[in-house]
């Protein structure tokens, strides 16, 4: 990229996340927020770092973007006018010099990093013992796969404490329905749902598949389900399962499980989290799909909430 494309995008990254801190208007401040995580997307991708680019544009700026959305109807629906109170003019002072504080310090130990110190070249030279091709799903699969583990279960525990702020009396039900309720667009949204959710599922399929040797895996595609899912919810195409559901339990589960009886039975040959040669990249793509089907599942549910009564569900 050029140098004048680097600089545009760097004030336009800048004056969008400024937009969204100082913005009164609510609705406002998570459209500039949205924006934001694209910009950052495009910032990633200019750097050829895609599998991050396209977390960060699925989740920092679609399925937390309607996560603030629906927050913002919950607050409204409740009374709240979702105006903030002026803030005075010593805190703002104080959190501007704490940010520019936090921000020299990550820019002093990026730039204290020599170009040389990577581990590009090590991980090169392990890629062909795991049968895949994409060194970051190797670095997540295979050599830090202790952190995917337990993010995956971090996630899945997400899930568990939105569910326990369910009201009395709510707890197995369904999550509150997303379908809209203004006539207008109810057409439109459901139309839309009921084209995107396949399309959904065929795409994260293949990112799934193509993320062995090109960018892509199962968190990018787990992403792109739950957006397909919380799409198709607010077009009315599908309702929520109830939180006792069997076939929803075990979709919920089933990424975490199948990594950890892989992981253990590795200790069969001698280490937790090993595969057998051979066996890698069959192993690696059993754990991405399952992984996406859970992922998917779950960022889902957590957008839609905890369950309710059934009186409560519009």
């Amino acid at each position: 990229m050029t140098l004048a494309f680097d600089m545009i995008l760097c004030l336009m990254i800048v004056g969008t996340a400024a937009a969204a801190l100082l913005m009164r208007n609510a609705l406002a401040a998570i459209v500039f927020f949205i924006v934001l995580g694209n910009l950052l997307g495009l910032a990633w991708l200019a750097m050829d770092a895609v599998n991050v680019a396209m977390a960060e544009i699925a989740i920092g700026a679609g399925v937390t973007g309607v996560l603030l959305i629906l927050t913002r109807q919950r607050l409204m629906a409740l009374g709240d006018d979702l105006v903030s109170a002026e803030m005075p003019g010593w805190l703002r002072t104080g959190a501007l010099v704490a940010c520019a504080g936090f921000a020299a310090l990550i820019g002093s130990a990026v730039l204290s990093v020599a170009p040389a110190d990577d581990l590009g070249g090590s991980i090169a030279a392990l890629m062909p013992g795991l049968g895949i091709e994409n060194p970051v799903t190797g670095v997540l699969l295979a050599f830090r796969a202790y952190d995917t583990l337990l993010e995956a279960f971090v996630l899945l525990g997400a899930l568990v404490a939105v569910w326990s702020l369910a009201p009395r009396g709510a707890w197995p039900q369904r999550p509150a329905a997303l379908a809209l309720a203004e006539n207008g667009g109810h057409g439109v949204a459901a139309a839309f749902g009921r084209l995107l959710l396949p399309l959904a599922l065929v795409m994260a399929a293949y990112l799934v598949w193509a993320g062995s040797d090109l960018p892509g895996g199962a968190f990018q595609a787990g992403t792109v389900l739950a957006g397909g899912l919380i799409i198709a919810a607010i077009g009315g195409a599908v309702s929520w399962p109830r939180a006792d559901d069997r076939y929803l339990r075990v979709a919920l589960v089933l990424g975490p499980a199948v990594f950890l009886i892989i992981g253990l039975a590795g200790i069969a040959q001698g280490r937790f989290l090993f595969y057998p040669p051979g066996f890698e990249k069959a192993l690696i793509v059993a754990i991405e799909y399952s992984l996406a089907l859970s992922i998917g599942v779950t960022l889902a549910l957590q957008v839609a909430g905890p369950p309710v009564a059934p009186d409560h569900e519009g």
